[in-house]
């Protein structure tokens, strides 16, 4: 088997092309990993969930970090990790053009509220929604791929 790095170039494909990531994020110097659905474009993930543990987290510490792997045939495959920040994407004037954009981005998706909590029913438009909507800065992302 042969590891070897792959190019920034493949590892946005890669972001692109998948849409489950386990995300990393601590507090107190404890670790907490948890899966996601995003969804990638440009130089951001954009993600979405219930306020809870994770949202938690990042609003005191938004250093975080994804893993996303693709398997492939046999003993191959492809991943890669991200380094980044949480930004939240708040429910109120001066934010909804982002987070209409994540919205967009997101629902092109089947099930792309899931595991996030409750489904919304249509983009929100009042002044608070309990459902947050975010997005991971990419600050730095590397892969690699094993290969037979």
């Amino acid at each position: 088997m042969i590891v070897q790095t792959l190019p920034a170039l493949e590892c946005r494909k890669l972001l692109a092309a998948n849409r489950v990531a386990s995300l990393a994020c601590s507090r107190n110097g404890q670790p907490y990993v948890i899966p996601i659905y995003y969804a990638y474009a440009d130089t951001h993930l954009y993600a979405f969930s219930m306020p809870g543990k994770k949202i938690e987290w990042m609003r005191g510490n938004p250093l975080v970090s994804l893993q996303i792997t693709e398997k492939g045939e046999a003993r191959e495959w492809k991943s890669v990790v991200v380094d980044g920040r949480y930004e939240e994407l708040p429910d109120r004037i001066g934010h909804k053009r982002e987070r209409d954009h994540a919205w967009s981005l997101l629902s092109k998706h089947c099930d792309w509220w899931e595991p996030g909590g409750l489904k919304p029913i249509i983009p929100p438009e009042s002044d608070h929604s309990p459902h947050v909507f975010f997005r991971i800065l990419v600050e730095q992302m590397s892969g690699r791929e094993a290969k037979d």
